[in-house]
């Protein structure tokens, strides 16, 4: 088995290029970084990508895109490259395999903020989009290319909605944040009033899905939403790193919205248990591991 993974040197996209290159030897990665010390690694111009050449070049027989911007709060202040890089770069590399590797099965990374603020809970595949930040729409705007590339050209397409992606590696969003806190304040205080939810799923169970999906999706352009379908609350998660570092100061929130924020959270996940998903990351434990590898880092 052939496999791309573009965006390999990211969060998800590091765990997803080890993860299938111990499995399988012709994986490859593909990204803005540099490195000469890999020779089954694409170097992608940031500014002016073009993925002609790899699939050129390659036959793959899966193509999992874990590339684009992903940051609420930054899609608001640089939208055109948050559509760049979320919808712009997910058009050209399906129009790169229609031309030269059709055959090749086409994973994006997509993400729960396409859905908004839910009418209700929990959230199905089937519910209606309602974006609150560009970055959710430019999400929603990816999920219909490949609905175009597959309804129109045939090409075997599949969109993976992600809610609240954590583990180790991560340096960005709330986890990460909390803890350089904890290292600077004795009074932290967070937006919103903690009772916000949102439903956190750990990059080892993400991968669990991905490969469910290689196995069994049928890529004609379905969708899974990729969560564990517990509900839980900002408050909470904050306590639960906390306890971890064995902070002593007080937490507070502000009562004020994060603008691009959702309020409540939580995932329909029948349709990838279908596939045979089983949480094997239970929260308290991934926050254990994600704390122990923060401390590290330092």
């Amino acid at each position: 088995m052939k496999i791309l993974i573009i965006g390999s040197k990211g969060f998800i996209g590091s765990h997803t290029f080890r993860f299938f290159k111990d499995k399988y030897s012709e994986t490859f990665g593909a990204d803005v970084s540099v490195d000469y010390a890999d020779e089954k690694y694409f170097n992608i111009e940031a500014t002016n990508s073009d993925f002609n050449d790899i699939f050129e070049n390659h036959q793959f027989d899966f193509c999992i895109n874990c590339s684009g911007a992903a940051s609420v709060p930054d899609s608001l202040v640089h939208t055109f490259k948050d559509f760049t890089l979320n919808t712009v770069n997910v058009f050209k590399i399906l129009e790169s395999i229609k031309k030269h590797n059709p055959s090749c099965k086409f994973i994006n990374l997509s993400s729960a903020a396409i859905y908004g603020n839910p009418q209700q809970l929990p959230i199905k595949e089937s519910d209606d989009f309602a974006p609150v930040s560009p970055y959710g729409f430019h999400k929603k705007f990816a999920e219909e290319i490949l609905q175009e590339y597959y309804r129109l050209f045939n090409i075997p397409t599949c969109s993976l909605r992600i809610f609240s992606a954590y583990g180790e590696g991560l340096q960005k969003q709330l986890l990460w944040d909390l803890f350089q806190k904890t290292q600077t304040q004795e009074n932290i205080q967070l937006f919103g009033t903690g009772n916000e939810t949102r439903d956190f799923i750990n990059v080892k169970d993400i991968i669990q899905c991905i490969e469910l999906v290689m196995q069994k999706g049928t890529f004609e352009a379905e969708v899974y939403n990729i969560a564990n379908g517990e509900q839980i609350s900002i408050k909470k998660i904050a306590e639960l790193i906390l306890s971890e570092t064995n902070f002593n100061g007080n937490l507070s929130f502000s009562g004020d919205e994060r603008k691009g924020d959702p309020l409540f959270w939580v995932a329909d996940i029948e349709k990838i248990k279908t596939l045979g998903y089983k949480q094997k990351i239970e929260l308290a434990h991934g926050i254990k591991n994600y704390i122990k590898w923060v401390k590290d880092f330092k």
